[in-house]
């Protein structure tokens, strides 16, 4: 046997080790051949060699294996070598990148929020009810629950609509004063020029104790932001709606392509809707058991601002890949 196994450590490929195994294990092998003596023998003899032939046999498998497993390694480095690319063929020289339009614009925003002390907040895409509606002052008959906006599981669950549960979380996970901002992925059943079924917001949450926070103040923090963002704009509140807050106003800016003269992509009149915004609404406090506080919220949706801000027309370009319209932005 120690020949055998002398003739293992000498094998220098696969093939040959695997012609050594059938010469030894096959089923005119050498082991094979001799454990078929053993019907021939007492059972005396019979249990002495069984012993002594499932010893080689063992001692066999074992160099076995050991030498394949160094054999096959040496040959998968050998294939490697083989389809290995030369790099040195591709002299293109270095180019470099850049972050897509929609991360770049949520970066601009995160960064003007987070240098006014408001925390990044992040929650889960999959939602429950009481998160993404109830909690929010959605009755159970509101539009928005309609499953032709919202994607329902089986189990109930949904993929977020908004980043609003994010308020909701950060609220019942402690108390005011808050000052967040939530941004990420929300889904909704929509897709055509400005919409995808997949997108991304920014909401913000401000809370106070007492009555310290009114619509001025909120007011004042998005004028100056979207000054920041878009440059000398004129900015317009317009009352609106919205469950969750109350009073509610939706945010216009002049247009950014025809400065206010319109337009086809302002209608003629001037004006481009850019946010929602509004003093939460007392009833939302019940849910989370917060008393005598106050406070605003705020949402907009980072693929419209990626657009006005970079005056790109179809906001489902931003999702196709185009190197075109991508390379643009290095």
């Amino acid at each position: 046997m120690q020949d055998l196994i002398d003739k293992i450590k000498a094998s220098k490929d696969l093939a040959q080790l695997e012609a050594l195994r059938v010469s030894v294990l096959g089923k005119k092998g050498y082991l094979t051949t001799q454990f078929a003596k053993l019907k021939e023998l007492n059972e005396r003899k019979k249990k002495e060699l069984a012993k002594s032939l499932n010893e080689e046999k063992e001692a066999f498998n074992k160099a076995y294996e050991q030498r394949h497993q160094e054999l096959s390694k040496l040959a998968l480095n050998e294939d490697m070598k083989k389809d290995a690319l030369n790099f040195s063929y591709f002299d293109e020289g270095c180019v470099s990148g850049a972050l897509h339009p929609i991360n770049s614009t949520m970066d601009r925003i995160i960064d003007y929020f987070v240098s006014l002390n408001f925390s990044v907040e992040k929650g889960p895409l999959i939602e429950d009810d009481f998160h993404n509606f109830e909690a929010l002052n959605l009755p159970k008959t509101h539009p928005a629950r309609d499953m032709q906006d919202t994607f329902y599981f089986d189990d109930g669950s949904l993929l977020r609509t908004q980043t609003s549960p994010v308020q909701i979380r950060t609220m019942l996970a402690q108390k005011p004063p808050v000052r967040m901002i939530a941004p990420g992925a929300v889904f909704r059943r929509d897709f055509d020029l400005t919409h995808t079924p997949m997108f991304h917001q920014i909401e913000g949450l401000v809370v106070e104790e007492g009555a310290k926070v009114s619509f001025a103040n909120l007011k004042s923090i998005l004028v100056e932001f979207l000054h920041y963002f878009f440059g000398d704009v004129k900015i317009r509140f317009r009352p609106s709606f919205f469950p969750f807050t109350e009073p509610s106003a939706e945010v216009d800016i002049s247009c950014v392509f025809c400065k206010g003269g319109g337009c086809r992509v302002c209608k003629q009149t001037g004006w481009l809707e850019v946010l929602g915004s509004g003093v939460v609404d007392p009833n939302v406090y019940k849910f989370v058991n917060y008393q005598n506080v106050s406070g605003y919220a705020f949402g907009l949706g980072i693929e419209r601002f990626a657009m006005l801000y970079h005056q790109i027309p179809d906001l489902r370009s931003l999702f196709e890949g185009d190197l075109r319209l991508l390379e643009q932005f290095r």
